[in-house]
């Protein structure tokens, strides 16, 4: 097991701040305004060549009208329970408040490894400030600013020495990745909960509850895979806050660094237009795509009305159309294993290679058979193809005249790769060339 260092503390005092600096890049979403972040959030950091994972945490907090805050504090223990050292951080500008002695005496009951940071000194003054909280009843803090990095050096220094083994494996490394995207409030974090059976993200009825990208090893009934659970993702036109813009920019991020997207609708409301963006996205980048109708459990259905929603949906898309739709229920868990494995069957086809020899076979005397059509008296002949060793499935076709290979005999060509080698839920790339 790798080494977990949980960063803690109120809302606002600079947790995000110092995740992203350890982490060297921004991961996670920082704004003055307070109680920006609220699940868990992981990361990897090394100090001095010792590598090990960080979690961000919401703001925890006592007696708040926050309708957020039951669920932040669950994710907030969990985080220490998951720990194997805390960060404490407390804000020298507040100075020591209530909370703060609350949540000193629950950390310290861990028995785990424990670091006080007093955050935001920036001066001597600040540095006298930050004494106060020796009513802790503590021998030592660190004084720092997570904005400049100033005094993370120390900070670090002892957290590493103190680790039980310098030892670190990347649970992520090499694992597929998974992301799940959609419109606000479709069941997203509902499912990657129900997919986990354990309370992973903060599911609430209120549209953008979740705001970070939140990355989550699965390994369950024979599969292993990186879950991303995203924020929501709304027209631009509606997007009025910056923390808001931020959160879609992580879920675009999402998706292009995944490998299968499942594209969760609402089926109470239908597939709409920004739906058909985020589908966009996901087959611009050349990603895997499985298409989840939750919430199918509240619809009315007669003899037709799953045939009917998959027609609809299909007519939407475009020319790209061998993808799987699944109608699940997040929340009554329906038909949710269904969509793991079709996520990893849909993997599994975008990483296919056929062999040179194999698809010369099969090809060929399609083309044989069914030529392009003749152009200006011009009769094109393909003579070779080949899968060339990208990502996504990609293949090139040599023959005497590719300009004069038109669109529709692309869309053919990609049809019968289909047919007779099933890349299924994968956007194909069909190029012709000069032999």
């Amino acid at each position: 097991m790798s080494n977990i260092v949980a960063i803690v503390g109120r809302p606002n005092v600079g947790k995000s701040t110092l995740f992203n600096r350890l982490l060297e890049k921004r991961e996670a979403i920082v704004d003055s305004t307070s109680g920006v972040t609220r699940d868990r959030h992981y990361g990897k950091s090394d100090w001095n060549g010792v590598e090990f994972t960080v979690i961000d945490t919401g703001g925890y907090e006592v007696s708040t009208d926050d309708i957020f805050q039951e669920e932040i504090t669950k994710q907030v223990e969990l985080a220490v329970d998951e720990a194997t050292s805390i960060i404490f951080m407390l804000n020298v500008e507040e100075g020591l408040t209530d909370t703060d002695i609350e949540m000193h005496e629950m950390l310290r009951r861990s028995g785990k490894p424990l670091y006080i940071v007093v955050n935001k000194v920036d001066s001597v003054k600040e540095d006298l400030a930050a004494t106060e909280f020796y009513q802790l009843g503590i021998e030592k803090y660190y004084s720092l600013s997570s904005a400049t990095g100033s005094g993370t050096g120390d900070l670090l220094d002892d957290i590493v020495k103190d680790f039980p083994t310098v030892d670190y494996k990347d649970p992520f490394e090499g694992l597929p990745r998974i992301t799940i995207a959609g419109r606000p409030n479709v069941g997203k974090s509902t499912l990657t909960n129900a997919l986990l059976d354990v309370e992973r993200n903060i599911v609430t009825d209120i549209a953008g509850t979740t705001r970070d990208a939140i990355e989550t090893l699965y390994n369950k009934f024979g599969h292993q895979f990186v879950l991303v659970d995203t924020a929501g993702m709304r027209k631009k036109s509606k997007v009025k806050e910056d923390l808001e813009f931020y959160s879609v920019m992580r879920s675009v991020r999402a998706i292009e660094h995944s490998d299968v997207v499942i594209i969760m609708v609402d089926a109470t409301q239908g597939w709409e237009s920004q739906d058909m963006n985020i589908f966009g996205i996901a087959q611009k980048n050349r990603k895997g795509i499985v298409i989840l109708v939750n919430k199918w459990d509240l619809v009315e259905k007669s003899t037709n009305t799953m045939r009917d929603f998959e027609r609809q949906i299909k007519e939407k898309i475009g020319q790209f159309q061998d993808i799987p739709i699944l109608f699940v229920s997040a929340l009554t868990k329906q038909r949710i294993l269904k969509a793991v494995d079709t996520a990893m069957e849909v993997y599994e086809n975008r990483k296919k290679k056929i062999k040179t020899s194999k698809l010369n076979e099969v090809m060929l005397p399609i083309f044989e058979s069914s030529p392009p059509p003749a152009l200006k008296g011009k009769y094109i002949k393909i003579k070779y193809c080949v899968q060339l060793g990208t990502p996504s499935p990609q293949f090139v076709f040599f023959c005497n005249l590719p300009q004069y290979v038109k669109e529709p005999y692309k869309r053919f060509t990609e049809n019968q790769l289909r047919k007779h080698f099933g890349f299924t839920g994968v956007p194909i790339e069909v190029y012709f060339r000069q032999k």
